[in-house]
């Protein structure tokens, strides 16, 4: 099993795509010549020439909408949005067009279109260039929400993404693009969208992350004296209810650890699917851990505070298992 980055295992599964599909092509701002500004199209110029790998006009507009109509008429375009916030100058082509050609055409026309995006802070980008947008998708039907959460599920998580039939947003934390991890590839490595994994067992709470929260997540159970069971959900839209279900009727409790501002965040649809269906067996409220509703600052201190953190998911998870009620988030005077 070959050890990648993640932007290593992101190239490679596109490379993958286009040997086994002519009909895969690539679209994006500096995504040819330069392989990427993230590098996660590096070489793919070199191996399969300039009409199956494009660079674009600064038009997220204009190339979207050709990766629409091309889906629409026998191609498979994976598009490369630079940082998600660019996406929204090209929404309507997304939400209003690409997700709703099957439906308007009962089924005879589909859009196997993925979208891929940079997204999250980390890395000082500031209030424009960090944030994670997954809300601006998830009320639009017709469109799947995958992530990565680092090298290991890049791969397949992007191979199916590519091969779906309709279009898929494909979101990919910057910040984990040099973290290596072992990364299982070929025809049979690709992970079936709406498929979350159990990274770790355990029996005291669920934990549910997504994207680069995994990992916060992973790190605070290794650290943690309780048994935290960790689920990343790999897909938000359509996400594992069944996964979570489960999970939570054996630990009877559950914590959700996003990096999104706390009002209207994705954990909001889990928190109330998980409370209306297991409300007699839980033990204590649904605990979400989020950022702030705030931009996310640029200076390095403030980025830090903003980001919910090892530390901070444990002095919340904690204060929920021993007392059994819900602590207050950090800028109310919650533990930290």
């Amino acid at each position: 099993m070959p050890r990648m980055r993640m932007n290593q295992a992101i190239a490679q599964a596109i490379a993958d795509e286009m040997r086994s599909d002519p009909t895969v092509v690539v679209f994006g701002e500096d995504v040819a010549e330069a392989g990427g500004p993230f590098k996660t199209t590096d070489g793919l110029l070199i191996e399969f020439g300039p009409n199956r790998v494009r660079d674009t006009p600064i038009s997220e507009m204009g190339f979207l909408g050709a990766a629409v109509g091309a889906a629409a008429t026998g191609l498979r375009p994976v598009v490369e949005i630079m940082f998600i916030e660019f996406l929204g100058v090209a929404l309507d082509q997304l939400v209003t067009q690409g997700s709703k050609f099957r439906y308007l055409s009962a089924g005879k026309v589909t859009v196997p279109m993925t979208i891929r995006a940079s997204v999250g802070a980390g890395l000082g980008f500031a209030a424009q260039h960090s944030q994670t947008l997954e809300s601006w998708m998830l009320a639009s039907p017709g469109l799947k929400v995958a992530s990565a959460s680092g090298a290991e599920n890049a791969y397949g998580l992007l191979r199916s993404a590519i091969q779906d039939e309709d279009p898929v947003v494909f979101l990919e934390p910057r910040r984990l693009y040099a973290v290596r991890g072992d990364v299982k590839v070929g025809s049979n490595a690709a992970i079936p969208l709406g498929q979350a994994r159990i990274v770790r067992s355990g029996e005291d709470v669920t934990i549910v992350a997504f994207g680069s929260t995994v990992r916060v997540a992973v790190d605070a159970a290794e650290q943690a004296e309780f048994s935290a069971e960790i689920i990343d959900l790999q897909t938000l839209v359509p996400w594992d209810r069944q996964a979570v279900l489960e999970s939570v009727a054996r630990t009877k409790r559950l914590v959700i650890v996003e990096e999104n501002p706390y009002s209207f965040g994705w954990g909001t649809e889990i928190a109330t699917k998980v409370a209306s269906e297991l409300f007699g067996d839980l033990e204590a409220p649904v605990l979400r851990v989020t950022t702030p509703d705030v931009p996310v600052p640029f200076g390095k201190a403030l980025e830090e505070r903003f980001l919910p953190s090892t530390s901070y998911l444990l002095a919340q998870t904690r204060y929920l298992l021993e007392t059994g009620t819900l602590p207050r988030p950090w800028w109310e005077g919650g533990p930290t």
